[in-house]
């Protein structure tokens, strides 16, 4: 055994086995519990960086626990490989998306070993490949098959010069995030799945996620945004059509001052057509198209609108209702108009005062009046109707109900569940992703392409030049085609799928990746699935986890597989941050991971980045931090050194030896640590404190050392062993190179995670505090089990206790067992 720790030498060595040995691998076995533990998969952006190591580190604790604990462990790992930097980079250095994606993974997957992660490298999937968009195109054709995949024209934000659509977090103050131009909405036919179709599974199958946050829940419940209430009409005279708008607070329907339209609605042309204002309403329609839905939805944008001129009837009063339009209203959202209540809802109390439209009261308080007069801001609680008509007097839940059947009966309207979520736009303008594998034929129309016929591969030859359309729309070659259901000419789909779509479904290739006649073979699939355990971050509550949730639903509809959910346990790790924010290039705060490894190992960034925070919070970067962790394993590795003599000094007898003392002592914090550490584990992902409760454990291991103790070879052994098994999980090189040197050949981790012996933890003495009037005055070490009388003499025979207390009137003793005596005196 060296003298010196050395983890560069230590780490290469056993990287280097474990991938020629397979240690990892994994198929199935029915005699042992299955465990599927998941860290998100990255895009291979070409180096990892510490919010990735934390977030392997975690998943890697888990597997190999779970793998000693006797659990037949599937952790796989992949790349989310198609997006728009692959081709960013194509466009700036004249790199194909190809070769640059590829080059990336390599190095990435070089970085990820170097970790140590215990990956089944076998079943590697990459979404660029072929042989796996090969499948995701073929689930596009399944969504097509069952009514979920549609074509329909949407206004989208589209940058000019990129010539391509660009999602709502890729515009920024109205500009696109690439090349700064202005970006302006532009109607297009896009392709979308009807996830909608889902929204009440979605929702209530959340009840089922016990092992979820709870925030990540309640964010997906808002995203989904279910709602009842009542949709009906507001007649409009002179273009004979009507408005209709959805309102869950149809209790307030008799205040009404003004109706809001979104700027895209359908009626704003014939509205606005021929009047004076009609320039002026362009104008503005114009410029708040050009902002994003999440910016004009904000509560920090301000609310803007313009009257059109336009006038609707109440239904109820017969009243002229003025018709605005306003930047806050989407015309994907509801019916794209809503009604206008400004005494009862903040948004439009603020906009009415804005534009000087009327207020009016029609919910008070139960207990008190309430007048216009009176208000400061909108009342939005519940109530008696005031001023409403037949229904006054009504509580207001009780007079939602008697005007939605009034709605009803008079052929206005109707209850309606309404959504928030709306379907999901999956099409993209850009080259570097899964191209959409359907065909229009001039005679045929909409042709999806045979799934024989499958992968439509993406084109090699390709100008990607800046500014030019979407690669793909130019590329002849790929674009003519033949029809496959008359044979005559017929031309390709150029749009790819959303990146979400090839990560909707990863997790069930993994199960048998090197599948070539189905996505993932459905035995397989049943067998590992749902995911035990899913790590990632919290940006990804909503859209991956909600498109991955709604994928699994419509398998399992299909007969594909029989799991509901894909994910059973979540973990949100919190992000790693150095001088108060978040690591970022820009703010000059980044730490590389391979300078960490190439100055202190693998073994040292895991266990610094494991017990600096509990996994769910931020953590602060320190690099003192990760200094201790280093110093802590050479401590580790020095007094391994010292016990490697008392393990081999004579053979282990079956029957133990009496144990003196500081023997006992050092064994009863061996299985404290046993059970501290597999709890924090295995119950509470608290790996901070189980590193924590290892480190004490090697304190005590030096204590006995300091005291010139030499414990049996048996005790040592037994130590010894029990250290390094709760030590392989987190720092797995360290953990290996010792367990061979001291305890056997072989893996530590393929070793029986230890079991805590409940007898060791007793112990024989105990040190009680001796308390005058409440103030602690000295300690004592007595026997376990006294009782209180027998503590009370011992505590009055000590000589400090005597001192003074002498010439005190003792009034009366206060025993604790275990713990304390209180003499009070006077």
């Amino acid at each position: 055994m060296n003298e010196k720790y050395t983890p560069n030498e230590i780490e290469t060595k056993w990287q280097k086995l474990w991938g020629e040995n397979d240690a990892f691998s994994t198929t199935i076995n029915r005699q042992r519990p299955e465990y599927y533990v998941l860290e998100m998969f990255p895009y291979p952006s070409g180096n990892l960086h510490m919010g990735h190591v934390r977030n392997y580190s975690i998943g890697d604790v888990i597997a190999r626990f779970k793998v000693m604990q006797g659990y037949n462990v599937l952790h796989p790992m992949g790349w989310d490989a198609f997006g728009m930097p692959a081709e960013n980079a194509a466009i700036k250095n004249g790199i194909h998306p190809s070769s640059w994606t590829w080059d990336n993974i390599a190095n990435m997957r070089r970085q990820q070993q170097e970790l140590g992660l215990s990956y089944e490298w076998d079943r590697e999937v990459a979404t660029c490949h072929p042989k796996y968009y090969h499948w995701t195109q073929w689930l596009f054709l399944l969504f097509f098959e069952r009514g979920l995949a549609y074509k329909k024209k949407a206004a989208v934000n589209w940058c000019n010069d990129c010539n391509t659509v660009l999602a709502n977090e890729q515009v920024v103050d109205g500009r696109c995030w690439r090349c700064d131009s202005v970006v302006v909405k532009k109607d297009l036919e896009q392709w979308f799945l009807k996830i909608t179709d889902y929204a009440d599974r979605l929702l209530d199958d959340l009840n089922e996620l016990k092992g979820w946050p709870d925030r990540v829940k309640t964010m997906q419940e808002n995203w989904i945004g279910r709602s009842e209430g009542a949709q009906f009409s507001f007649a409009i005279p002179e273009i004979d059509d009507k408005i209709s708008v959805y309102t869950t607070r149809h209790d307030t329907v008799f205040g009404v001052s003004y109706i809001v339209l979104a700027p895209e609605h359908s009626l704003v042309d014939k509205l606005i057509a021929g009047k004076p204002e009609e320039a002026a309403v362009r104008e503005f329609i114009a410029r708040v198209r050009n902002q994003s839905d999440i910016a004009r939805t904000s509560n920090e944008t301000e609310k803007e609108g313009i009257f059109t001129g336009a006038y609707a009837i109440h239904p109820f009063t017969g009243e002229q209702v003025p018709i605005w339009i306003a930047n806050y209203v989407l015309v994907e959202y509801g019916t794209g108009a809503v009604m206008g209540v400004p005494a009862h809802d903040q948004r439009d109390w603020d906009f009415a005062g804005k534009y000087g439209l009327p207020k009016k009261v029609v919910i008070r308080p139960v207990d008190k009046e309430l007048t216009i007069d009176d208000m400061t801001e909108a009342y939005d609680g519940q109530g008696t109707m005031v001023n409403s008509g037949e229904f006054s007097g009504l509580d207001n839940e009780t007079g939602k109900v008697k005007i939605a059947q009034w709605f009803e009966n008079q052929g206005i309207g109707k209850r309606r569940i309404n959504y928030r979520l709306r379907d999901w736009l999956i099409s993209r303008q850009r080259y570097w992703g899964a191209p959409i594998p359907i065909i229009y034929c001039p005679d045929c129309g909409t042709v999806p392409v045979p799934k024989e016929q499958l992968p439509v591969l993406l084109p090699e030859n390709i100008d990607f030049a800046s500014g030019s359309v979407s690669p793909l729309a130019k590329a002849e070659d790929f674009i003519n085609c033949t029809c496959p259901k008359c044979g005559g000419k017929a031309r390709r789909e150029t749009d790819t799928m959303d990146t979400f779509i090839c990560s909707s479904w990863y997790y069930f290739r993994y199960t048998s990746p090197h599948s070539a006649d189905e996505p993932f073979d459905p035995d397989k699939a049943n067998y590992w699935m749902p995911v035990d355990q899913y790590i990632g971050g919290i940006e990804h509550a909503i859209l991956h986890l909600l498109y991955s949730r709604f994928f699994t639903k419509v398998l399992k509809d299909a007969g594909l597989v029989n799991v509901n959910e894909p994910f059973k346990n979540l973990l949100t790790q919190g992000m790693v941050i150095k001088d108060g924010s978040k690591m970022s290039k820009s703010k000059g705060n980044v730490v590389s991971p391979e300078e960490i490894i190439g100055k202190y190992g693998a073994d040292t960034a895991r266990l610094f980045i494991l017990f600096a925070a509990p996994p769910e919070r931020d953590l602060e970067w320190s690099d003192q931090g990760v200094e201790g962790a280093y110093r802590f394993l050479g401590r580790l590795w020095r007094i391994i050194e010292h016990y490697v003599p008392l393990i081999k000094a004579e053979t282990v007898s079956d029957e133990p030896n009496e144990l003196t003392k500081p023997e006992k002592e050092l064994r009863r914090i061996l299985h404290i640590t046993i059970k501290r550490v597999t709890e924090d584990i295995g119950q509470r992902f608290n790996f901070n404190t189980a590193i924590s409760a290892i480190m004490e454990l090697v304190n005590a291991m030096y204590a006995l050392k300091e005291q010139n103790v030499i414990p049996s070879a048996a005790l040592a052994r037994e130590v010894v062993a029990g250290l390094l098994k709760m030590l392989a999980p987190f720092a797995p090189h360290i953990a290996e190179e010792l367990w061979q040197e001291t305890i056997a050949e072989g893996s530590v981790h393929k070793q029986t995670w230890p079991v805590f012996d409940a007898s060791a933890l007793e112990v024989e003495e105990v040190e009680i505090v001796l308390q005058i009037n409440g103030k602690v005055r000295d300690k004592v070490i007595v026997p376990v089990g006294r009782t209180s009388q027998e503590l009370e003499k011992i505590a009055l025979k000590q000589q400090k206790v005597q001192e003074l207390i002498a010439g005190k009137t003792v009034i009366k003793v206060i025993s604790v067992p275990q713990k304390l005596v209180n003499i009070v005196v006077k």
